[in-house]
């Protein structure tokens, strides 16, 4: 593991529980989207990569397939074998996704929901997904859109700027995966063949300002660190000033909007 891999770990250990409590209202439907790029039955073997609390890894044993799931958090594996209880066919582990502890060839698909997007050699992760994808199989990979394309996204920037008018709002990237030429060039790089980098937008919708802010803070890895460093009382603050912004700027059951790309590709 690199020292900056390493570094990115506690994020992710912070967030663990909030992310199992209320990452699904968000990520479920991306998961489910996500498998329907791949045709699952009982003889499919998939590995789910940075695979946080197991929404995918769930919801692929659910149709029948065996899976290997892989996060380098101990504290999401930990939330991943509690939800995957009821599902002996999801094995998980410890893991580093740009070296992923599988032999080449052992899987008919591959997925990164949303996690590869943040490795610090994407490069190598998606040649690791490449990697372990018998020939033919399909590696499928979640990335956010830019944050300007999100109306979700928009609500809690504003209500983060409410509560601390020094924070930084996320700039367009263009070097991420959330430029479609780069995502489409990176897994090509890797030598996925086929690759088509599709849009996929889903709708959520809260009862209430507290249910929007809690729902989104608990599963920010980046926020998690946010509470962390400023404490309990400076955050009680935050979210005391963010409520108030909402409360005034979104209507309860008001539908929001957030956008992902998905890029799929082929093994040679």
């Amino acid at each position: 593991m690199s020292e900056q891999l390493s570094s990115g770990v506690r994020p992710w250990d912070l967030v663990a529980e909030g992310y199992a409590a209320t990452g699904a209202t968000v990520l479920a439907p991306f998961a489910a989207h996500a498998l329907e790029y791949v045709t699952i039955s009982s003889e499919s073997k998939i590995v789910d990569v940075a695979a946080g609390t197991g929404l995918l890894s769930v919801a692929a044993a659910e149709l029948g397939a065996e899976v290997q799931a892989i996060d380098l958090s101990a504290s999401m594996i930990d939330h991943l074998v509690a939800a995957a209880a009821d599902h002996p066919a999801i094995t998980a582990r410890v893991g580093d996704g740009q070296a992923l502890p599988y032999d080449d060839n052992s899987f008919d698909a591959a997925f990164s929901l949303f996690g590869l997007m943040f490795f610090p050699d994407r490069p190598k992760g998606f040649a690791e997904l490449h990697r372990v994808l018998r020939p033919g199989g399909t590696a499928v990979v979640a990335a956010w859109a830019s944050a300007a394309e999100s109306s979700l996204m928009r609500a809690l920037f504003g209500a983060l700027v409410a509560a601390d008018p020094t924070a930084a709002l996320p700039q367009p990237n263009p070097r991420s995966l959330e430029n479609p030429r780069v995502f489409d060039a990176e897994m090509r790089a890797a030598g996925l063949l086929d690759v088509r980098i599709q849009q996929h937008t889903v709708e959520v919708q809260y009862p209430d300002a507290t249910a929007l802010w809690e729902s989104l803070t608990r599963s920010s890895a980046n926020l998690a660190v946010v509470r962390d460093e400023v404490g309990e009382e400076e955050w009680q603050r935050r979210t005391e000033a963010a409520v108030d912004h909402l409360t005034v700027t979104y209507r309860p059951n008001t539908p929001l909007r957030t956008t992902a790309l998905f890029g799929i590709g082929t093994a040679a």
